[in-house]
C-alpha cells in the first residue's frame, strides 16, 4: 500500500478521490482549503472535499497556510508522496520537497498546452479535441514541473455525451477527465515509487495558458434574429460556425457559471440562463432555461410565455 497525502478543494479533486477510492488508493490524509461563507446567508461552511473527507471516515485538515506548523502536523502521517488535483492554493517549495517520492500533480491537459486555472472550459471554448491528463511532478512554477505520465483523449470518439451532439458539458467533461486522471496516477504509482519512472522535462517553448473564465465570457450575445431563428425551430438558418461557437459556449460554462442571453420584456432587460443545448448536423438547439427570477422550464415553454 502507498501512503500518500492528498491536496484538493473542488468538484475536480473530489471525483479524482472517488476513482482513487473504487480502485483502492485511499490517501492516509487530505489537506483542503479552510470553510469559507457560501450561499445568499453567508454561512460558513466546508467545501466539498472536507464533505466528503467526512463522509469517507478520512481524516481532513484545512490549514490556512502551508507554514513550519503545518509541516510539522503533516510529519505525523506516514507518507510516501503527496498528490495534488485542483488544490487552489500555491504549495511552497520546502512543503512540494517533503515527501522522500516528492509531489504529484494531476492536471486535466496534455502539458504543457493549457496551463493555468481553466484547462478543461477553454479545450470546449477552443475546440480542442484532441486532449488528455497529465501525471507532473510538481515545482514552483505553474503547471510547470517535469511529466511523469500522459494519457490523450480525443474527445470526437467517446459516446457518454452522445445526447449534446459535438461536445459533452463541462460537468461531464470534467468527471471524464477526473476519472482518467485518476486511473493514470494508479497504473503508474508502483512504478513511481520504485523508482522505475524517470520524469521528462516539458518543453517550455510550446506552453500555451488559459485564465480564470469570468461571467461576461459566458454571454452569448444573441442578436434579435438569431432567437427570433432559435425560437421558430430554425436555428439551422443560423451560419453553422456562429451556431456551433454558441453551442461550445453553452457547454464551457454550464453547470457553474452557466451561459446565458438577454431579452427585453415590458422594457426591461432579462437575464436567461441556457441549462442544455445540443449541436447535431449542424444545428443548435436549446433545450432548457432558466429565466431571470424563475425555474428551470423547457426552451419551448419559455417561448410560450415569454416571446410568443
Amino acid at each position: 500500500m502507498i501512503n500518500y497525502v492528498y491536496f484538493g478543494s473542488s468538484r475536480l479533486s473530489v471525483l479524482v478521490l472517488d476513482e482513487l477510492l473504487k480502485l483502492g488508493q485511499k490517501p492516509a490524509l487530505i489537506v483542503t482549503t479552510p470553510d469559507k461563507p457560501q450561499g445568499r446567508k453567508l454561512e460558513i461552511k466546508p467545501n466539498v472535499v472536507k464533505e466528503w473527507a467526512v463522509a469517507n471516515a478520512i481524516p481532513v485538515i484545512s490549514p490556512a497556510k502551508l507554514d513550519a506548523s503545518f509541516i510539522e502536523d503533516i510529519k505525523k502521517y506516514p507518507t510516501d508522496l503527496f498528490v495534488v488535483a485542483s488544490y487552489g492554493k500555491i504549495m511552497p517549495n520546502d512543503v512540494i520537497e517533503l515527501p522522500a517520492h516528492k509531489t504529484l500533480n494531476i492536471h486535466p491537459s496534455l502539458l504543457p498546452e493549457y496551463r493555468g486555472a481553466s484547462p478543461l472550459p477553454t479545450s470546449i471554448l477552443n475546440d480542442t479535441k484532441k486532449t488528455g491528463v497529465s501525471i507532473m511532478q510538481l515545482d514552483a512554477e505553474m503547471d510547470h514541473g517535469p511529466i511523469v505520465a500522459q494519457k490523450a483523449i480525443d474527445v470526437s470518439k467517446q459516446t457518454s455525451f452522445e445526447p449534446h451532439g459535438e461536445w459533452p458539458t463541462y460537468l461531464d467533461f470534467e468527471e471524464m477527465m477526473a476519472r482518467e486522471g485518476a486511473r493514470l496516477l494508479v497504473e503508474m504509482l508502483p512504478k513511481w515509487v520504485n523508482g522505475e519512472i524517470e520524469a521528462v522535462e516539458q518543453d517550455h517553448s510550446k506552453a500555451t495558458y488559459t485564465k480564470k473564465l469570468d461571467k461576461s465570457e459566458a454571454d452569448l450575445k444573441l442578436t434579435p434574429t438569431e432567437l427570433s431563428e432559435l425560437t421558430n425551430a430554425n436555428a439551422a438558418k443560423i451560419p453553422r460556425d456562429r451556431a456551433y461557437k454558441i453551442f461550445r459556449t453553452i457547454q464551457a460554462f454550464q453547470g457553474w457559471m452557466n451561459a446565458y442571453f438577454f431579452i427585453d420584456r415590458a422594457g426591461a432587460q432579462i437575464r436567461v440562463k441556457v441549462t442544455d443545448a445540443s449541436f447535431e448536423n449542424g444545428k443548435l438547439s436549446i433545450k432548457k432555461v432558466i429565466p431571470e427570477g424563475k425555474k428551470e422550464m423547457t426552451f419551448a415553454d419559455f417561448v410560450l410565455g415569454y416571446i410568443k
